[in-house]
């Protein structure tokens, strides 16, 4: 059992109010610890933050709620449920998928998405229920992997483990799989794209996140009214409703570590906070290359870091425009060669014209992002990461290249007149003032050999009474998986300190 502070709590510094610290910070709280979170940005949020553009609300980041029973459970675990706090919509259509030639309506109605695979892809449609039959069991097999705790070298010898096994594909791509089953290439790239979510070329990503679709078709889209951000701020208000602090505009210096522990933090100010466990949600390569002092770390050093696979990077537009748009939700445009443009993204070129993008329309469905009459639109254009060397202040002709296709693919003519409000973030504003690690807006990539026991673990290895949450830690990138790092982290801490809690994932 650990020490404890003072006043007989144990003390929870929790550096960064991200997802995966809030989610943290609101269970530890609820369950009597002393919990502290200290943010650098004005507002809590991270990469799930709110962004406001005059009138028009933005998320800054993720847009698609998956899992939403995950949510449902952290919050159940802190002592409330998700409707006292957030108003959450299921989406049908989830989203539309925008080819050459065609436009697939997707939809959570398997029939109806049959048919409408069998519409756009006249002879496949019969393949829908295969697809589902396998992903389903694939699923069910490997989500209970990613809720254990990989502290322990045995854990990959779990009997849940072993049991997937076969689920892994190993060997295989993810569009090697979904190819495999539909025989078509823009039909499996209707089921591969999902690889973007963990900043992944669909060759690349591993064969087993074809539960990934599956997880969309099976569980359903989300919105919540206001924005994906609410959540951040919902989380936020429960942990201060059962007795956490949180500060905003404060930076952390570094993490204090004294004979290989983690005893508190100093600030940017000067200031010194004393703890009995620090988490960290910062990005994870940020962290280990801002906040420790030289020679504390040996595992995670920046020669090594150099050496790890990571994800491609976003070029962001936030437009309000005076105008509504016929657009739906959300939708995504493939470039006329997809496989090119993905190439180009992962070999560090600059993207040509021809461009892949995602367009979120939520003023369609959701009337409090903006005026009446007028609209806030997300445009999410993959782009490499920092790595490639690209100077994004010598690239000002990209606006154009993505509002003319915007005009050109998405029909929205006269979008430039529109514009009442603009920002636009590229991936080294995401590098230099989102604190992203070579703006890999997704973290480190998840190749197999980043991936469970082998990405960085929740319960840090190189620093005693530290913890890791968030993308860039297990079990990774996306909203449900970041909940369920700072779900980990709460229970091993509160495991370590023989706190009585309940919790649907007790594997740790």
């Amino acid at each position: 059992m650990g020490e404890i502070g003072d006043k007989g709590k144990p003390r929870v510094v929790i550096v960064g109010a991200g997802p995966g610290g809030l989610t943290c910070a609101m269970m530890l709280a609820y369950r009597g610890l002393s919990v502290t979170v200290l943010e650098a940005k004005p507002q809590v949020g991270g990469r799930n933050a709110t962004l406001r553009l005059g009138p028009y609300v933005f998320d800054t980041g993720p847009t698609f709620l998956m899992l939403r029973q995950i949510l449902d459970e952290v919050f159940e675990e802190s002592g409330v449920a998700t409707a006292e706090v957030l108003d959450v919509r299921a989406l049908d259509p989830m989203y539309h998928l925008v080819f050459r030639d065609k436009t697939l309506k997707v939809t959570p109605d398997h029939e109806r998405m049959r048919q409408e695979i069998e519409r756009c892809f006249p002879g496949k449609g019969g393949r829908y229920n295969r697809f589902l039959v396998q992903e389903k069991q694939r699923f069910r097999r490997l989500y209970p992997c990613l809720q254990k705790s990989y502290h322990r070298f045995r854990t990959l010898f779990h009997p849940d483990m072993l049991r997937a096994l076969p689920h892994l594909s190993l060997g295989r791509s993810l569009f090697d799989v979904v190819y495999g089953l539909f025989g078509d290439e823009d039909l499996a790239l209707s089921f591969t794209f999902q690889s973007k979510y963990l900043g992944m070329s669909p060759w690349d990503c591993p064969g087993l996140f074809a539960m990934i679709p599956y997880i969309e078709h099976g569980l359903g889209i989300y919105h919540v009214a206001g924005g994906l951000s609410r959540i951040s701020d919902a989380m936020a208000e429960v942990a201060v409703r059962h007795g956490a602090a949180i500060r905003c505009s404060a930076p952390v210096k570094r993490v204090i570590v004294k004979a290989g522990q983690a005893c508190g933090v100093e600030l940017e100010s000067g200031e010194r906070i004393e703890a009995d466990e620090v988490v960290l949600n910062a990005d994870f390569g940020h962290a280990m290359t801002h906040l420790f002092e030289p020679g504390v770390l040996k595992k995670y050093v920046p020669a090594n870091l150099a050496r790890k696979k990571l994800s491609c990077s976003t070029y962001m537009l936030y437009l309000g425009t005076d105008r509504q748009w016929n657009l739906p939700h959300h939708a995504i445009y493939f470039a006329r060669d997809y496989r090119a443009n993905v190439a180009g993204i992962f070999q560090g070129r600059m993207p040509t014209d021809d461009i892949s993008f995602y367009v979120r329309n939520a003023s369609a469905t959701d009337p409090t992002l903006a005026p009446p009459g007028h609209s806030a639109i997300y445009v999410l254009v993959p782009v490499p990461n920092a790595r490639s060397g690209i100077d994004w202040s010598q690239q000002g002709g990209f606006r154009e290249t993505v509002l003319a296709a915007l005009e050109r693919r998405a029909g929205l003519t006269g979008l430039r007149e529109s514009i009442r409000e603009e920002k636009i973030l590229t991936p080294d504003d995401w590098k230099n003032e989102y604190g992203v690690y070579e703006g890999a807006t997704f973290n480190l990539a998840h190749n197999v050999g980043q991936m469970l026991y082998f990405r960085p673990r929740n319960r840090f290895e190189e620093v005693g009474h530290c913890y890791l949450v968030g993308g860039g830690t297990h079990p990774g990138s996306g909203l449900p998986t970041i909940y369920e790092s700072g779900r980990i982290a709460a229970n091993l801490i509160s495991k370590q300190y023989r706190v009585n809690f309940t919790s649907k994932n007790l594997e740790i």
